[in-house]
């Protein structure tokens, strides 16, 4: 038997940090939701007691420095159970883009082991795992559009913004999570999102409203690091996307868009400058 899971990635609309907590990390207030770009994932049961992962990408690792690997671990080993597993990782997000690419994976590996070994886990119990793997792990358990707080792992349901295209752009560079939050000083920053008016702009299915309270506070340290990053946030701003952000700590930056007739200008204006460009929808 074969079991299939799609993993799509993710944007934050609204990505906030109060403070660096005592165990390290950082305690966050994230609104976030999924887009139509996602990496495909096909898991089959082996009968021997192993975890082998196979991609078509040849950038990525394949042992137990993969996310999905390790969710296979942890499930085998939290279950007891003594059966092995082959997954093939179609990749479709790109990595270290700030999508949540390798934390959907997980999720979706969780979820579609669950299934395949009829483990009968609930979504809650899915979650708790997840978030020992990683802070996005457990939103991407779920999907849809929630706030996400402590360290992204406590969660809360919410409407779905309104239904708009989303462009990414990825920069031809990598960011480091861990060097971007390391460098972030929680509590010398001078602006806060707004997570109330965000929210108010999503229940109340405003557009206009949910681009001008787009925020994300890693921007302050990302864009000093990659001005490049900065140079394509002017670019799609310049095109006319409505709304523009990088999403979590980036490099990937995303343009909100109302009238399909802008869409096609604003794709074209950015391959001048980046390869990897997508035109997307949000997941609602």
């Amino acid at each position: 038997m074969k079991i299939y899971e799609k993993a799509p990635a993710k944007i934050n609309l609204l990505l906030d940090v109060m403070r660096k907590r005592e165990d390290g990390f950082h305690e966050v207030e994230m609104i976030m939701t999924m887009v139509d770009l996602a990496d495909r994932l096909e898991m089959e049961e082996l009968p021997r007691d192993t975890i082998i992962i196979s991609s078509q990408a040849g950038y990525i690792p394949l042992d137990e420095k993969n996310l999905a690997f390790q969710a296979a671990r942890l499930i085998k080993d939290r279950y007891n159970v003594r059966k092995g597993v082959y997954i093939h990782l179609d990749k479709n997000i790109p990595v270290a883009a700030g999508l949540a690419g390798g934390s959907s994976d997980a999720a979706a590996t969780l979820r579609g082991l669950n299934r395949l070994w009829g483990l009968g886990i609930s979504e809650e119990e899915l979650c708790e795992l997840g978030a020992e793997l990683g802070s996005d792990v457990p939103f991407c358990v779920t999907g849809g559009t929630a706030i996400a707080r402590g360290r992204g792992e406590k969660l809360e349901r919410i409407s779905n913004p309104p239904q708009c295209w989303v462009i990414l752009a990825k920069p031809p560079i990598n960011v480091s999570t861990a060097d971007v939050y390391g460098k972030l000083r929680a509590n010398e920053l001078k602006h806060h999102p707004s997570t109330k008016d965000m929210l108010s702009a999503i229940s109340n299915g405003s557009f206009a409203d949910v681009c001008a309270h787009l925020g994300n506070v890693l921007e302050t340290v990302t864009l000093q690091l990659h001005p490049e990053v900065l140079q394509m946030k002017e670019i799609m701003q310049r095109l006319g996307a409505d709304g523009v952000l990088m999403s979590g700590s980036g490099p990937t930056v995303f343009g909100l868009v109302s009238k399909e007739a802008k869409v096609s200008r604003i794709y074209n204006g950015l391959r001048g400058f980046c390869k990897e460009v997508y035109v997307v929808r949000m997941l609602t």
